[in-house]
């Protein structure tokens, strides 16, 4: 036992409020037990004393005669059997009522409790009041000494193989066979509530597991629902893409679109918004999933070449002719309409340019977005980069538009930061320096094949995971 500062001295006697006391002693190992059974008998009126062991109990007893004994079985030293049958076998001590506790509840138990000369027998865990019942019981109805003398027997019992041989009086028997009765009905009574409680559990989880049922579906309509809606918003998205053959005047175009979810944030195109002028743009919409793909289709109902209320890329002119906006100005006026707080912290990058068809002049604008790459017809990739806020990142920001004349032949591509930014296994990125390398070794091959060759690079370098992040590419080859 660990000792216990809190806890009364083995032998220290408790003496309680004014009454008529009844002088118990105890025997037991657990100083937390002790002090609960002290407490509880103090409170009734009783005076007690207390005995570590059933050797520290019977010394108590023998110092001074109690009224009855109330101990342990399982303890050091001596246990409540041995204590038990010290006290049954002194002739002076013979007829003091005697209960055991015990956790102990097997058949045996009860016999060898008879056989140490035990009145009565408690099984733990006990209510008090149970407890002060008995002890009230048993000095209601005292030994006496002379007739448990001559009315004691010798009983053989046989009982799992086992034979014990008990000596006790008719009061001693029936007493102990009245406590182990009662032992009994107290816990059928605790079986019963329990399985009361159980049923009303068993109740209450068929219920539960009822609406759970229901629960799931719900659960399953509404996914089917959402799954739906996530097939609808993928159709929406597609409509922001080209068409699958491009044809504009005096260029070639070849494109990739390859959403690492169902639903991008990324999104590119390229039109015409006259009978000279092409738009093109790559968008890329932070995060991913729903929020940043509702952002990305709210930013291309903006980015239409069809003249409308929203259209920020060509308006209607006084004279009825259509008006094209310039690079700066649209990008512009995309960071006053989209700020980050409206959209839960989403910002996007852009590169938006306007090519005129007959000269090659492309006029352009990068909010934040990664370089642009010429690849001149017989020359090496030129990176273009523009320093930039990202789009819906910092209000009030005017930017600047950039030009790049090309010449026939050459090459322009766009592209969004799944292309660079693409990891493979150890975490390391494709980078610049493996995208030019990939545009220079298809510089003679057609255009349709080295965005497709750049596409395959990227698969192939984040191979076994694949692409973590969506990837656009846009290609544009002037041939006046």
């Amino acid at each position: 036992m660990n000792p216990d500062a809190s806890a009364q001295p083995a032998t220290e006697v408790v003496r309680t409020a004014p009454g008529t006391p009844v002088d118990v002693v105890i025997a037991e190992d657990s100083r937390i037990q002790a002090k609960m059974l002290i407490r509880r008998l103090t409170e009734a009126g009783h005076t007690v004393r207390w005995g570590e062991t059933g050797a520290d109990a019977l010394a108590l007893v023998r110092e001074r005669r109690p009224d009855i004994i109330v101990s342990d079985i399982e303890m050091p030293v001596m246990t409540g059997y041995e204590f038990c049958k010290a006290v049954k076998t002194d002739p002076s001590l013979k007829t003091l009522p005697f209960i055991l506790l015990s956790t102990l509840a097997d058949p045996i138990d009860i016999i060898r409790g008879l056989d140490a000369g035990a009145d009565n027998y408690v099984t733990k865990p006990y209510e008090p009041d149970f407890l002060l019942g008995r002890i009230q019981s048993l000095l209601a109805t005292p030994l006496d000494g002379d007739e448990s003398e001559t009315e004691a027997a010798t009983l053989e019992v046989t009982l799992a193989g086992q034979q014990f041989r008990v000596k006790a009086g008719r009061q001693q028997v029936l007493n102990l066979l009245v406590s182990t009765f009662e032992n009994a009905v107290a816990k059928n009574q605790e079986l019963v509530v329990a399985n009361e409680d159980l049923s009303v559990a068993r109740d209450s989880l068929q219920r539960t597991n009822a609406e759970l049922t229901d629960l799931n579906d719900r659960i399953s309509q509404i996914n089917a629902q959402m799954v739906r809606d996530l097939e609808a918003a993928a159709k929406v998205q597609q409509s922001l893409l080209p068409a699958a053959h491009v044809t504009l005047p005096s260029t070639h175009v070849a494109w990739r679109y390859v959403p690492c979810h169902s639903l991008a944030g990324d999104f590119l195109n390229v039109f015409p918004l006259d009978d000279e002028h092409a738009g093109l743009f790559v968008v890329d919409v932070s995060g991913h999933g729903v929020p940043s793909s509702l952002m990305a289709v709210t930013v291309g109902r903006f980015l239409t070449p069809k003249v409308s209320d929203q259209s920020l890329l060509v308006r209607q002119g006084a004279d009825g002719r259509i008006v094209i906006a310039r690079p700066a100005e649209v990008a512009t006026q995309l960071n006053r309409l989209f700020q980050a707080d409206e959209f839960s912290g989403l910002y996007f990058t852009m590169l938006y340019g306007v090519l005129h068809l007959p000269t090659g002049r492309l006029d352009y604008v990068s909010g934040g977005h990664p370089a642009l790459v010429r690849v001149p017809a017989g020359g090496q990739p030129e990176f273009h980069p523009v320093e930039g806020f990202p789009i819906a990142f910092v209000p009030d920001v005017e930017y600047d538009q950039q030009t790049l004349q090309l010449a026939p032949g050459d090459r322009i591509y766009l592209y969004s930061d799944g292309v660079t930014e693409a990891m493979d296994k150890d975490r390391q990125q494709l980078g610049d320096e493996a995208l030019a390398g990939v545009l220079a070794s298809t510089r003679a091959r057609p255009l349709e094949e080295s965005v497709g060759e750049l596409l395959q690079r990227v698969e192939e370098w984040c191979r076994p995971i694949g692409p973590l992040d969506d990837v656009s590419i846009l290609g544009v080859e002037w041939r006046p």
